[in-house]
């Protein structure tokens, strides 16, 4: 039984553009036929020849239709005739009036009536002399018309274009317009992903799966008199997992999901948005308990006021008014949960984060070394990759990469190793993927001058000098002078993933970034624009350390950083005048004194720099064993492997 509504089901629909073409056949069928609806228009014939069946008695009438044209009915005599039986008339349909034997066009009415009736007076004859006047009633009807259809179809052809797609369905038409765009997820069919998909993400895991508890078992929670959350705000970096999260709570919930961006509610039409918003929370509570989440909701969720110059009704701020009283206004009890995500809560409304619509915020951060070596494990699996990978040691290469980085990595190595035709992907792979996403494409056919390469063959090995005398800087993975992306040459450190950082290493950081430059300086006694890069680095660390963190004795314990974004909105400056002109003289006064700091270093170095840059000019790229090599193994190697370690 159920097999035969499967069937019953799969009937094909009827598509409107049969409908129409039978409808334009019909038209033209009786355009063609309205003449005599199957009769024959009789066999043509010329003025001449009538004018002798004439004379001779043949003609009974003659019916000229629209002064142009004659039709010619013969006596019943005269079509016994052998002259004239080939023109009876071949009717297809049954005819209602009787068809003519012969039709012909003539010149002059005046001439061709003059001369019939010479005829018919000298031959007293009978022959009947007939006017007609013909319309084409359904031709004279569809050329009325077809100034209008024309107009409707465009404008149903524009107002589709306007709603958002030429189909049906909510918002695919003009009427539909209001209706949400939300995609509806079936709990049982369309969601496949899970908590066990998600790599990391402990802590905001368990935020979310308390919300998936509690919809699997309210009971659990009502009975103790807790209610249900309204929403959870997943905030964080691009790239860190917030919608993967979002797709495994609607695996894990098994409750209704919708779907939707926060571009979704926009549109041209003044109150589309608000509209789209009571039509998303209506079909939700229809089918609560449910969840829906709201991807990039700052699209729609910015403070209000902020940008609104014209002093007008904004589109947007309607649209989040009333997803405000939706979420939390009178009588919202509905078990209706509200997911969203998006990397700029600092823009959001502050009525939209208060307890009550949005009852947690869920901080999504970037992956440490642990999570990343789990984010690792799920990306490899569809890899084919050597058995003897080493994925702690992919998880350490990858400081600061977010969930997106690493598939993508993953994706790169196998791209690579498929290029050079490998049957696996090794650690190489990995290595080169990591190279190729950070620093972008090798150039090696670019073409540069030999004192150009020099140049640049001192300024990376300045770099790996300053940062392996220095106790803080980051240590130094690899070297290479080969042009990669917008680079002529590019250095590889290791940093470490620290939560707090004090002065000094700040300052060695920027030590190491300026060794470039020093190094071009001691050595050839003048500088170059090769140093852009680490000259932008190191003024907004300079900044940074003045501005931001208080970490100048000159300006003192002071911030001009707003986390609240409101600053961004402002047109004047948050300390005077004299105070910005400290804060140049400081920023400035570090950056000098960590530039002179590195060509101290360099000159006290460099015959070793010397021996760097020549082993780097020979080889391209060089590795930390280079450097061992020459200057010895690093004196706070040591002392950075332990706290490696203990973390």
């Amino acid at each position: 039984m159920a097999k035969d509504n499967k069937n019953l089901n799969k009937k094909p629909k009827l598509n409107p553009y049969w409908i129409y073409g039978i409808i334009i056949a019909a038209f033209i069928f009786i355009q063609m036929f309205s003449g005599g609806f199957g009769g024959s228009e009789g066999t043509q014939t010329t003025p001449a020849q009538f004018l002798g069946y004439l004379s001779n008695g043949d003609v009974a009438k003659i019916e000229i239709v629209n002064k142009r044209e004659a039709r010619v009915f013969l006596t019943p005599e005269a079509k016994e005739q052998t002259e004239h039986k080939k023109t009876k008339p071949n009717t297809i349909l049954p005819s209602v009036a009787a068809a003519p034997n012969y039709t012909f066009e003539f010149g002059d009415l005046q001439n061709f009536e003059k001369e019939v009736n010479e005829i018919i007076k000298s031959k007293n004859l009978e022959t009947k002399l007939v006017y007609e006047t013909e319309h084409n009633v359904w031709g004279d009807f569809l050329l009325t018309l077809l100034p209008f259809i024309i107009i409707i179809g465009v404008w149903i052809f524009i107002m589709r274009r306007m709603s958002g797609g030429a189909g049906g369905g909510a918002g695919g038409q003009i009427f539909n317009i209001g209706k949400s765009k939300a995609k509806l997820f079936d709990e049982k069919t369309d969601t496949k992903t899970s908590f066990k998909d998600v790599a990391g993400l402990e802590g905001a895991k368990e935020e979310v799966q308390e919300i998936v508890d509690f919809l699997k078992f309210p009971e659990k929670y009502t009975a103790l008199g807790g209610k249900i959350p309204k929403g959870a705000l997943l905030v964080g970096p691009p790239g860190t997992g917030k919608t993967l999260l979002a797709k495994a709570v609607a695996g894990e919930a098994q409750v209704p999901f919708f779907s939707l961006s926060g571009s979704d509610f926009v549109e041209m039409f003044v109150g589309v948005g608000a509209s789209r918003v009571r039509d998303l929370f209506k079909q939700a509570k229809e089918k609560s308990p449910s969840i829906i989440f709201i991807d990039e909701i700052d699209a729609i969720g910015r403070a209000r006021g902020k940008n609104n110059m014209s002093g007008s009704n904004d589109e947007r701020e309607n649209t989040l008014n009333q997803l405000l009283t939706e979420m939390d206004g009178f009588g919202t009890n509905t078990n209706v949960i509200v997911l969203a995500a998006t990397n700029r809560a600092d823009v959001l409304d502050s009525a939209l984060m208060r307890a009550g619509r949005f009852d947690r915020q869920i901080y999504v951060d970037l992956p440490d070394v642990r999570e990343r070596k789990e984010i690792f494990e799920v990306h490899l699996r569809p890899l084919k990759k050597e058995e003897t990978l080493d994925i702690d040691f992919l998880a350490k290469q990858t400081p600061g990469f977010s969930g997106a980085d690493i598939a993508n990595v993953c994706n790169e190595a196998a791209l690579i190793a498929a290029r050079k035709g490998k049957k696996a992907v090794n650690k190489q792979d990995f290595l080169d993927a990591v190279d190729r996403i950070i620093g972008g494409l090798e150039k090696k056919n670019k073409i540069i001058t030999p004192a150009e390469k020099r140049a640049v063959a001192f300024h990376e090995a300045g770099h790996a000098t300053v940062s392996w005398m220095l106790e803080h800087a980051a240590p130094l993975v690899k070297v290479t002078i080969v042009p990669r992306g917008r680079s002529l040459g590019a250095a590889w450190y290791l940093p470490e993933e620290r939560l707090i950082v004090h002065p000094e290493q700040m300052l060695d950081e920027m030590c190491a970034a300026l060794g470039g430059r020093a190094a071009e300086k001691v050595i050839f006694n003048k500088i170059s624009t090769g140093a852009l890069s680490d000259l932008e680095k190191v003024t907004k660390q300079a900044r940074a350390m003045v501005t931001v963190y208080g970490l100048s004795d000159k300006v003192g314990n002071l911030t001009y950083y707003d986390s609240s974004g409101q600053s961004e909105f402002g047109f004047s400056k948050p300390y005077s005048e004299k105070t910005a002109e400290l804060i140049d003289q400081e920023i400035s006064a570090i950056i000098e004194e960590q530039y002179q700091r590195a060509i101290k270093l360099l000159e006290e170095n460099k015959d070793k720099l010397t021996e760097l840059a020549e082993v780097l000019l020979d080889k391209e790229v060089i590795f930390k064993d280079n450097l061992e090599k020459i200057f010895g193994k690093r004196a706070f190697e040591k002392e950075h492997v332990i706290n490696e370690e203990e973390e």
